[in-house]
């Protein structure tokens, strides 16, 4: 009977055994595709973040395109002044010296010509443009006037219809300017012209130049500009001028004379002195034209041998003097140039009709290609620069323009780049500006710099004290104080960065400064103390270490700290005012050399460090606790001491996930954002200096993306930053997991 009412027990047991085998199968089932589906997900989520950023950035590096898109037969009864355009690209103008200006529709191709009201009896001896954003042209007549007027295009919206009307303006009101006082011929005449002052530069009778200069006054009565005229004869000017400028601020006027441009400083008409003789000589090739990029800070000169220089202020011993920058090379015989209107890009064509785009603080040659433009005259840009209007054979050609990003190669990320006003090749990044002749300036080296100097100060200070900390916590301290340390550290971790980033700018940089040296001595005192305080309590009678139980005697400690850390900040002001005459800062600044700012890589360090310490110790203290009983045992068995032991067995076998907590904690001081955005000055320099700011590319993420404009070049290079950072961390990371791999790899032996 017993052994027939166990069967069926059994069987129902043997049932009941299986079904939960079959559901734990299944959950282990479900948890394994979970989990790889999971991490299936994290890998496709990288690489759409990645190839995301890709996508962003590619347009940056792409070639500019040029392409024909229409052709308008012109007669040029006279020789060309200059050509553009309106701002849609409806309109093709060209000016001839002669004082007509002839607007060409490219819908119908219909021809709409305006002439300048020049006098009966007198003759265009000369002509000028003005710098190509300002549309405006002068010609000098041979009785001493000059006619100053400006192409004008007015839209209007008929049957809600734009209509782009052409027409002529003259600024200073009437068209005709006298400008030589004797009636002498207006030769080879060159202006510059803004709202309140017009200045002439010709060459008149006996081959003198002269300066004209007329200054506008607005009367507060009429509300009309009134002019006074000014002139004078310039001095030592020389016999042969082939080029004329005038910059438009009219302090500069540029003679060419061979390979030799004599620059006068202007900007006082009754002190005109000759400034400098630039010498364009370049391997015995022939100067061919000068003219000014945009902005007019710089001078292009071409040559020859197909070559364009850029030539540009420098400051140096003898004040700012023009020297030259760079060249591009292989340009053919040049036959025209053209600037855009607000960036530095140019164009040209050579004999042959071989279009060139080219920008010079990039040294990036964008587009060429060879286009039916033999034998070209004259060519402008649009105003958006989205096309360029060339005169050649005959005809007037429209050509699309597309060149987003010119201002952006590798060589000005990554190199230093000698920008317009400065002394010398730098990394700069300075992406904005008050003002619209503002050239970008994105070199990513400070921002890669700043982050590595960011990171680096932080690991100092974080490294050290978190691993220390870890080794003693996991290793010597007793098993209940321990259970009190290592959670209050982790919890550290939960603080916001945003407050540690607060405290570090408002409350942690002033008091640095104000007791820098009661730092300096806080970090002698402190580990001379400890070390004095282990000493003495080794040397005390056993009767006294008994006072204070065994579990909480490294609790002693925490007194002992935080008296001499009041205590050095407390004589901080005695120690400033013996050995730096009560003012540490000025002492750094004026003594030493160094700059200092009151938010700079120190408190950085100690922010940022403080933040990344629950990091590293958390994992560091995990992987040292976690290293077998049985080998620490077992060296311990052999007579090592507990030190040998800890040094020879432990940490070499714990060294992987120490390893591991310190290229973890690298990866956030990288990444960090927050800290670094409110303790610093996010100042873009490079300089090593501990008592200096940086700017990182987080933080200039942070701070930049929301004021950059969707699509610009700032757009993308900040995405550019973002990449960086990402190869940054993704590069640490795989390190990090290689070394430890090894590590693991040859001390699992032990």
């Amino acid at each position: 009977m017993e052994s027939q009412v166990s069967k069926p027990a059994s069987a129902s047991h043997d049932f009941l055994m299986e079904k939960r085998g079959n559901r734990r199968a299944l959950k282990d089932l479900l948890a394994k595709i979970g989990v790889t589906v999971g991490g299936i997900m994290v890998f496709v989520a990288l690489l759409l973040i990645f190839f995301y950023l890709l996508y962003v950035i590619k347009p940056v590096f792409d070639a500019a395109k040029v392409t024909p898109l229409s052709s308008i037969p012109v007669v040029a009864d006279s020789k060309t002044l200059m050509v553009g355009t309106d701002e849609q690209n409806e309109i093709i103008y060209r000016a001839s010296e002669q004082g007509t200006v002839d607007f060409y529709r490219i819908a119908n191709t219909s021809k709409q010509t305006m002439q300048l009201p020049i006098p009966a009896g007198a003759k265009v001896v000369s002509s000028a443009a003005s710098v190509p954003n300002q549309q405006l042209f002068a010609l000098g007549l041979d009785n001493g006037q000059a006619l100053l007027a400006g192409v004008n295009f007015s839209v209007s919206y008929p049957d809600n219809k734009r209509l782009i009307t052409p027409g002529l303006r003259y600024p200073m009101g009437e068209p005709l300017i006298a400008v030589a006082e004797d009636g002498a011929p207006l030769q080879q005449l060159v202006f510059a012209y803004s709202s309140s002052k017009v200045s002439f530069a010709y060459r008149g009778n006996q081959q003198q130049w002269f300066l004209t200069r007329l200054d506008g006054e607005q009367n507060m009565l009429t509300e009309e500009t009134e002019w006074q005229h000014h002139s004078k004869l310039l001095p030592n000017t020389p016999a042969l001028v082939e080029h004329q400028l005038l910059t438009p601020d009219q302090r500069q006027l540029m003679l060419q004379s061979g390979n030799k441009v004599f620059i006068y400083d202007i900007s006082d008409i009754d002190d005109v002195s000759l400034m400098q003789v630039l010498d364009l000589e370049r391997n015995k090739a022939k100067v061919s034209n000068i003219s000014l990029l945009a902005g007019a800070s710089s001078l292009l000169v071409s040559y020859n041998t197909g070559v364009v220089a850029q030539y540009f202020q420098v400051a140096g011993e003898h004040g700012r003097l023009y020297q030259f920058i760079r060249e591009f090379k292989g340009l053919g015989n040049i036959q025209a140039l053209a600037s855009e209107y607000y960036r530095k890009s140019f164009a040209t064509v050579s004999e042959d009709g071989r279009l060139e785009l080219l920008y010079t603080t990039s040294e990036r040659e964008l587009f060429s290609k060879k286009f039916d433009l033999t034998k070209p005259v004259a060519m402008g840009f649009s105003p958006r620069a989205n096309a360029l209007v060339v005169l050649a054979d005959d005809k007037l050609q429209l050509l699309g323009v597309s060149n987003a990003h010119p201002e952006v190669s590798w060589s000005a990320l990554w190199n230093k780049v000698w920008y317009e006003g400065y002394p010398e090749p730098q990394y700069v990044w300075q992406s904005t500006s008050g003002s619209d002749d503002f050239e970008a300036k994105l070199s990513l080296m400070p921002l890669a710099f700043g982050t590595i100097k960011a990171a680096f100060y932080a690991m100092i200070f974080a490294v050290p004290l978190a691993i220390a900390g870890a080794i003693y916590t996991a290793y010597f301290m007793s098993a209940k104080v321990r259970s009190l340390v290592k959670p209050t550290i982790e919890i550290m971790e939960a603080l916001p960065t945003v407050i540690l980033g607060f405290l570090a700018g408002l409350w942690l940089a002033p008091l640095i400064e104000d007791h820098l040296p009661g730092l300096l001595i806080l970090l002698i005192l402190l580990p001379v103390t400890i070390l004095i305080t282990a000493f003495t309590w080794s040397k005390l009678p056993v009767r006294i270490k008994l006072l204070l139980p065994e579990t909480y005697q490294e609790l002693l400690l925490i007194p002992v700290i935080c008296f001499f850390g009041w205590l050095s900040f407390a004589i901080s002001p005695s120690i400033e005012l013996w050995l730096f005459h009560g003012d540490t800062r000025q002492f750094i600044t004026n003594t030493l050399g160094m700059s200092f700012d009151q938010r700079n890589a120190l408190v950085v360090g100690i922010a940022m460090g403080f933040a990344v310490i629950p990091t590293i110790f958390s994992i560091a203290e995990d992987a040292i606790f976690s290293v077998p009983r049985h080998l620490s045992n077992g060296s311990l068995a052999l007579g090592a001491t507990r030190w040998q032991t800890l040094t020879r067995v432990v940490l070499l076998t714990a060294s992987p996930g120490i390893f591991s907590a310190v290229m973890m904690g690298l990866g956030r001081a990288v990444g960090e954002t927050m800290i670094v955005l409110m303790a610093t000055g996010n100042t873009a320099i490079m300089d090593w200096s501990i008592f200096q700011g940086m700017r990182t590319l987080a933080a200039n993420i942070a701070v930049e993306m929301p004021e950059s404009a969707i699509g610009s070049s700032h757009y993308r290079v900040l995405f550019l930053a973002a990449f960086v950072l990402f190869v940054f961390t993704f590069f640490f990371n795989t390190i990090a997991e290689v070394v430890r791999q090894r590590l693991r790899e040859r001390y699992s032996s032990l």
